[in-house]
């Protein structure tokens, strides 16, 4: 199923250029971009995978994870081939990885068009959408047009994203997206260009951007990877970039376990994870959360104001302490995020 891309430019000799990441990929005609989703057909850049699902699940909003966005809610969650990074940790590779495919290949995906996505969510009340597994910005006029038709019916959607998006695109969705999480995979130049094939500097402008400048509700994930991104100076200069942005930006420190072309290093101790959510807090950020091991107690959300014990998580557990959702019920403190 063709699309013609929204976000690109034609360009001299039959070339198109995506203005959808950071790439800025430019396209002889037939050639499909770095995400291997978005080709040049006959002078026109097309997505390759619109209506075409490779995973879909209804998970819990935490698992994305979100946890100062309507905590406890189901979301579905879909994704499809492709992506625009190559993490050579990634934990989807075997749908995100594949880039040389026939679009009439049924490996391609299960049909899910937009209409046919909103109206199971009307069905089965399932109230938000997440566009995940592989990065969302590949797949963007598919997910704009499902974002589009469930915000008519009061349905939220979610990016969770690498942050290498261009401005235009963000700037494009805005209206019809509740939510994001973005990944921060490190804080240095060598390791996104070692690791990832994407660069540091446009995720730190779009975290800034969408933190300041728009009312899409962003938390922020990282995957601490055992000598490679986990010492204490760079958990505290990302510590600090964030606090300095919004000391309420909640961030994830997440346990990395071996996967696709990462296989020689060891997973990473909870003993890493307790010693970034210290260094966080230290730095001022207000709500930092431990993940991918169990760490009941910083799972939680906490009152930054008097410390009372807010929302009690164990996994994708939720239990609620309070009468009305964002209030300290202690202090009477309005804690920042989506609640209702």
């Amino acid at each position: 199923m063709l699309k013609e891309a929204m976000l690109s430019r034609p360009l001299h000799k039959g070339y198109v250029q995506c203005t959808a990441c950071e790439h800025w990929c430019a396209m002889a005609p037939g050639e499909a971009g770095k995400c291997g989703v978005r080709r040049n057909i006959d002078g026109k850049l097309q997505l390759l995978v619109y209506g075409r699902a490779a995973a879909v699940n209804i998970d819990p909003v935490e698992k994305k994870p979100l946890f100062h966005f309507l905590p406890g809610r189901p979301i579905f969650s879909i994704g499809t081939l492709g992506c625009n990074f190559r993490c050579r940790f990634c934990q989807n590779w075997d749908i995100s990885q594949i880039r040389d495919f026939d679009p009439n290949d049924r490996i391609v995906g299960k049909r899910w068009l937009p209409e046919e996505i909103v109206a199971y969510c009307r069905r089965e009340e399932i109230p938000l959408i997440a566009f995940t597994y592989n990065e969302p910005i590949v797949f963007f006029e598919y997910a704009y047009d499902t974002a589009k038709l469930a915000a008519k019916y009061g349905i939220r959607s979610v990016f969770v994203s690498s942050g290498f998006e261009t401005l235009e695109a963000i700037r494009t969705i805005e209206p019809y997206l509740a939510a994001t999480n973005i990944d921060l995979k490190g804080f240095t130049e060598h390791f996104y260009r070692q690791y990832t094939g994407g660069r540091l500097k446009p995720v730190m402008r779009n975290i800034e951007h969408i933190a300041k400048n728009t009312d899409i509700w962003i938390e922020v994930t990282t995957l601490l990877i055992p000598g490679l991104n986990d010492s204490n100076e760079e958990i505290k200069q990302m510590a600090s970039f964030l606090a300095g942005i919004s000391q309420d930006i909640p961030w994830h420190v997440t346990a990395f376990h071996p996967a696709y072309k990462m296989l020689d290093r060891p997973p990473t101790p909870p003993s890493t994870l307790v010693r970034a959510y210290d260094i966080a807090k230290e730095a001022g950020l207000n709500f930092v959360y431990v993940g991918n091991v169990v760490d009941h107690k910083r799972e939680n959300t906490y009152c930054p104001h008097c410390g009372a014990l807010l929302v009690e998580r164990y996994w994708y557990q939720v239990q609620e302490h309070w009468q009305e959702p964002g209030v300290c019920p202690v202090c009477g403190y309005h804690v920042p995020g989506i609640w209702r």
